[in-house]
């Protein structure tokens, strides 16, 4: 099975199964077809789905190796990233996306069931009204609002069990400068270049941020 567009998620995480090759290379199509009709992502950032969106979220899993049964919940997942590709590399863990705008999460549901993906669920909700029993070892998001009201909300939603090597917490794509917004948050935090791990040039200003809360 070739797609030429996902050849670079195959050569950073060349140990994918066959499943898990079909499923990344059947995103081209699927988000071409949903953004012609409910603009999810730019219209000109289309064409770079994978290195922009699905590699950037695959970022999260440079940083931690997620264990079977972890739960975590995708804040502000807008067309299902970094959740959907996370999903696809780790289907033993359960992802929660959230999004405060109905059709993106009508889109994240369609591509989730296009995929096959048994390990997804989703809920239309605004971050602050999220009301959910269930607590999640991560929450993962993608530069939806400054990191300190990240921390403050994902601290509602944490379990204080840990099944991971990393402390359970919260772990943000954040891109360009950081130490201002860094400052604001007191709690134990990592941050990591993607270029540390991605060499195409796009990922010069892009980090990963873990924080422990």
């Amino acid at each position: 099975m070739t797609n030429t567009s996902a050849d670079i998620i195959f050569r950073y995480f060349p140990n994918l199964t066959e499943e898990q090759r079909r499923q990344f290379c059947d995103l081209d199509a699927l988000y071409k077809d949903w953004n012609s009709k409910i603009n999810v992502i730019s219209r000109k950032d289309i064409d770079n789905l994978y290195e922009h969106h699905v590699l950037h979220s695959l970022g999260i899993a440079e940083i931690v190796n997620f264990s079977n049964g972890t739960r975590v919940m995708d804040l502000g997942t807008g067309g299902g990233f970094p959740g959907i590709p996370l999903a696809i590399m780790f289907p033993e863990v359960r992802f929660h996306l959230v999004d405060s705008i109905g059709k993106k999460i009508r889109v994240c549901e369609a591509v989730v069931e296009a995929l096959g993906l048994s390990n997804v669920t989703t809920q239309h909700a605004r971050a602050e009204e999220i009301r959910f029993k269930e607590k999640f070892d991560f929450v993962v998001s993608r530069a939806v609002m400054p990191l300190a009201d990240l921390v403050k909300i994902s601290r509602m939603h944490l379990s204080r069990v840990v099944h991971n090597a990393l402390p359970n917490g919260l772990i943000a794509l954040k891109g360009g400068e950081l130490e201002r917004e860094a400052s604001f948050v007191s709690h134990t935090k990592l941050i990591t270049p993607l270029s540390d791990y991605f060499k195409e040039e796009y990922f010069e200003t892009k980090k990963v941020v873990y924080v422990q809360c």
